[in-house]
């Protein structure tokens, strides 16, 4: 019998303008890359998701990128980063909990656009 764990995945993007199109349009596009570059395909895995923005950022929830692709039952929830000079601007955070059979160091993170910068350890530059 496979063994699962809890499990976080992490990922972050950037929009160009604070626009509730292109907000949901970049949480879309990131929420899907999270979940193919870790073969997720079962919601029922999924715990719960934490949605942030940078505080520029207030056009539109991020989770509602979520509903859209699906993911009618998982607990999601959005809020603002803390404002810490010089960090980066019109930026979306995702952190997902979900149940796995893979290791810590199998967790494949994501980071698009400018967000490649908060970690390029990790976003494949």
């Amino acid at each position: 019998m496979e063994r699962y764990l809890l499990r976080g995945v992490r990922g972050a993007t950037t929009v160009t303008k604070d626009d509730a199109g292109l907000v949901v349009a970049a949480t879309k596009e990131l929420l899907l890359a999270m979940l193919e570059q870790n073969q997720i395909t079962d919601f029922d895995l999924i715990a719960s998701i934490f949605f942030t923005t940078s505080p520029d950022l207030s056009s539109a929830f991020p989770a509602e990128a979520a509903r859209a692709v699906g993911m009618k039952h998982v607990a999601l929830i959005c809020s603002r980063e803390i404002p810490v000079e010089g960090s980066l601007e019109k930026a979306i955070r995702i952190l997902m909990h979900y149940n796995s059979s893979k290791k810590q160091s199998e967790i494949k993170h994501v980071y698009l656009n400018d967000a490649k910068k908060l970690r390029p350890d990790l976003s494949g530059d």
